[in-house]
Parts: structure tokens; C-alpha cells; sequence
């Protein structure tokens, strides 16, 4: 097209410009998405049925009666539904998510008494099995600041959805959901402070009281001190 309009660029000065727009896939993309891919299959070939193996994480947005909006990260545990963090800001990036993943780990450490670790060794090599954290491909979790703190973390590795399959991280989806129709939509949110207080209050109630069918009717907090016996 350039050049049937008589405009002459470089290859390298074309590069550089996709780069800029972001249209320029990474030299290594197609073996990265063949490891999602293999981690993919690896997480979900035998979904599991004991705590902090697999954990969900996701954005959703919410906009307060004054007009204001704001992003609610969420971390839940897929097997036991336990919602391990949630985080609210006025933004999505990299270092929310990096946050509300740190405060998931610690609520999971504070549930079970013991570090994050423990549950991911292999009782039979003595061997760390990372835990899966699946979310999106939305920025924040695409970032290289996110993917350097997983990195940095022997217990985790990052499992990302394919693209336009949203359902595979249903558990964190469904909850969002379940937060919004069964709570928030309920109620006057007319600022950040009162949806803190009120995702807090629902999370509280959602974890400890709640009961779910596919957890037999207890609600999470049950299935997830049971696993872990």
C-alpha cells in the first residue's frame, strides 16, 4: 500500500512501528503457546478435588451509583470455591493483580496454618507441584511484570485460557456473577467504600455460609479445611 502510493520504509522501520502498536507478535510466541497449551492440558485432563492445586483469578468491573468504576480482582480456589482474595481499585494492571495474588497466598497460609509449600509437595518424591493459577488473557496477566513474580515463586505457575474460551475459568466467573445478581445489584453502592465493605461482607457470608451443591451443601470454608486433612 506504501508503496503504491509512492512511500518508501525499511522493513526494520515497519517493525518498529507494529512494535509500537503493539501488532507485533513476540519472536517467541509460538512456543509459548504451545506451553499454555501443554499447561493447559495438564490442569484440566484431571480437574482436582483438593485445595490449592488449581486457583482462579479474574477482573470484573463494577460502577458505583456516583458514577464511578472500578475493578474487582478475585482469586477462589477452584476445587473448594474458597474466594482467597479480592482487591479494588480504580485500575486493572499488572501490579493489582500481582497484589491480590500476594493476598490469596497469605489467606491460603492463614487457612491451613502452614506455608503454601506444603500443599504443593508431592508426598511420594518430596518434590514442589506448582499450583495452577488460571486466569484470562486480559493485560494485567499478560504483563512481564506478572509473569516475573510468578516466576519468582516455586508454588505457582500461570495457566492462560485460550482465546475466546472464557468458560474454562468458569469457578472465578460464576462467582463474579453470583457477587454482582445476588448482592451488589441489590443494594444503594454509592462509593468505593461501601462496595469494599459490601464485597467484603458478601465474601465473608459466601465462604462460611453459603452452601453449594457441588460441594454437597457446605459451603467452602468446610470442603477447604477437609481437603487439606
Amino acid at each position: 500500500m506504501m508503496r503504491a502510493e509512492g512511500a518508501r520504509a525499511s522493513a526494520s522501520s515497519v517493525a518498529r512501528a507494529l512494535k509500537r502498536r503493539g501488532l507485533l507478535q513476540a519472536p517467541n510466541f509460538r512456543h509459548e503457546r504451545k506451553m499454555y497449551a501443554q499447561v493447559r492440558k495438564e490442569t484440566f485432563l484431571n480437574p482436582p478435588k483438593t485445595r490449592n492445586r488449581v486457583w482462579q483469578a479474574d477482573f470484573t468491573e463494577y460502577e458505583t451509583d456516583a458514577g464511578g468504576t472500578w475493578r474487582i480482582c478475585i482469586v477462589i480456589d477452584y476445587a473448594t470455591k474458597v474466594v482467597l482474595a479480592a482487591r479494588i481499585a480504580g485500575t486493572s494492571t499488572a501490579l493489582d493483580a500481582i497484589q491480590t495474588v500476594m493476598d490469596a497466598i497469605s489467606e491460603a497460609e492463614r487457612l491451613s496454618d502452614h506455608e503454601l509449600a506444603h500443599d504443593c509437595v508431592d508426598v511420594e518424591t518430596g518434590e514442589i507441584v506448582p499450583l495452577s493459577l488460571v486466569t484470562d488473557n486480559g493485560a494485567a496477566f499478560k504483563a512481564t511484570r506478572f509473569k516475573t513474580f510468578i516466576d519468582s515463586l516455586a508454588e505457582l505457575r500461570h495457566v492462560r485460557t485460550r482465546h475466546h474460551a472464557p468458560e474454562t475459568n468458569g469457578v472465578v466467573e460464576r462467582f463474579n456473577s453470583t457477587l454482582k445478581y445476588e448482592h451488589l445489584y441489590r443494594l444503594p453502592i454509592p462509593d468505593a467504600a461501601t462496595l469494599m465493605d459490601e464485597v467484603a461482607w458478601f465474601i465473608e457470608f459466601y465462604n462460611t455460609k453459603r452452601p453449594h451443591q457441588t460441594l454437597g451443601q457446605r459451603p467452602p470454608i468446610e470442603a477447604y479445611r477437609e481437603t487439606g486433612l
